[in-house]
Order: C-alpha cells, then sequence, then structure tokens
C-alpha cells in the first residue's frame, strides 16, 4: 500500500500542481504579469522583495515550491481520508471540494502572511473568487480523485 500511496500521491499533487499554476499564469496573464513574474511572486514566499528581481533561477524555484506545496498538500489529503474513509472514497468530490477551499483559507491566511510574501494579501471579489474556483475544482478535487483509489482498494 506504501507505494500506492506515494504513486497517488505524487500524480494527484502533480497534476493539481500543473492545473493550479496553469489557472494562475493565465490570470496574471490576463491582468499584465508574465510567468517569469509570477513565478518569481510565487518565490517571494522564501526569499522576500529579492526574489522579483532573481530572474530565471528564482522562476525555477518557484515553480518547484509551488510542485513541492501541491505534493505535501495531497499528503495531507491522503492523511485526512484515512481518517475520514467513507468521505474520501463515497464522496471524494464533495470532500475535494472541502480540501480545496481548507487549502484557499490557509494559504491566504496563514501560510502567505506568516512567510515572506512581501505584498498584502488582499481578497478583491473576482480574483478571490477564482482563485477559491481554482483551489476547489482544479486543486482539491483532482487529489481527492487520486487518493480515493488508495482508500478505497489498501
Amino acid at each position: 500500500m506504501k507505494s500506492d500511496s506515494t504513486r497517488a500521491v505524487l500524480v494527484g499533487g502533480l497534476i493539481a500542481g500543473a492545473l493550479d499554476i496553469a489557472f494562475a499564469i493565465s490570470f496574471a496573464a490576463y491582468n499584465g504579469t508574465a510567468p517569469l513574474q509570477l513565478l518569481q511572486i510565487v518565490a517571494s514566499g522564501a526569499f522576500g522583495k529579492a526574489a522579483l528581481s532573481g530572474g530565471l533561477p528564482m522562476a525555477a524555484f518557484g515553480l518547484a515550491a509551488h510542485f513541492g506545496l501541491s505534493v505535501a498538500w495531497a499528503t495531507m489529503y491522503l492523511f485526512l481520508a484515512q481518517s475520514m474513509p467513507q468521505l474520501a472514497v463515497r464522496h471524494a468530490i464533495v470532500g475535494g471540494v472541502a480540501f480545496g477551499v481548507l487549502v484557499f483559507l490557509a494559504m491566504r491566511l496563514v501560510v502567505l502572511p506568516l512567510s515572506a510574501f512581501p505584498f498584502p494579501v488582499r481578497f478583491e471579489p473576482v480574483a478571490t473568487f477564482l482563485d477559491l474556483l481554482s483551489h476547489t475544482f482544479l486543486f482539491g478535487v483532482p487529489i481527492a480523485l487520486a487518493i480515493r483509489r488508495t482508500i478505497r482498494n489498501p
């Protein structure tokens, strides 16, 4: 089961991370922010404002950090799903949506404020709503669906 769990966490985390960063890059581009700059902004959680002038190395770090966090969140979902197998198996979509909301709130209210992120965390209506949708359906649900099979077939 350990290899199945590891595979589910990696698959779920990487798919969710890819969908989430694709949304973030698209939304940022729509608002005039280049992909490289967006990834530097992600890196600023670790390096503060210095990341914004760090070029490609900081963007690469931002991308790696994003996927690292995605896999870490998927690992957390696995532990939660193991303690609530009925929700994880029979209601994986509901569990994924709820988890996506949890991740959205944790990132906005805990992780970003406690990191070196150099900008105030804002809750602008349209951006917040779209980010919440992204975290629920593009992040939480893929993780839940990837983990469901492992919980169903221990």
